[in-house]
């Protein structure tokens, strides 16, 4: 069994700054590719940012050079640093991890960024 969690999340005024943290435990024998993905209301779920285990980024043209995607491959933890918020940016938070060619969702965190 495989469970992730995140932390990090809440409420922060435009142009400040929040870090997400993310932790998988469990039955895990390598992990590959983990992202951090959101879902605003009434929108569909997005990749927000993602790292392969060699630690290639890759992030959406709305974050790019305000957030940063890094993980800790000794402690299987995932973390989004995140700058210069914009109310566009609410959303809950989600990290993805896949392992074994199956992928798994931590519960979600919220973050809100008022103007």
């Amino acid at each position: 069994q495989v469970r992730v969690v995140e932390s990090g999340g809440g409420l922060v005024q435009a142009g400040g700054s929040l870090r997400l943290s993310c932790a998988a435990s469990g039955n895990i024998f390598n992990i590959g590719f983990m992202g951090w993905h959101r879902q605003a209301p009434g929108k569909q779920r997005e990749m927000v940012a993602g790292i392969s285990s060699a630690g290639n980024t890759n992030y959406i043209d709305s974050v790019k050079g305000r957030f940063t995607i890094s993980r800790d491959n000794a402690k299987n933890t995932l973390s989004l640093q995140m700058n210069s918020l914009e109310p566009e940016d609410t959303a809950v938070y989600y990290c993805n991890v896949w392992i074994g060619g199956r992928q798994y969702w931590g519960q979600g965190t919220q973050v809100t960024v008022s103007s």
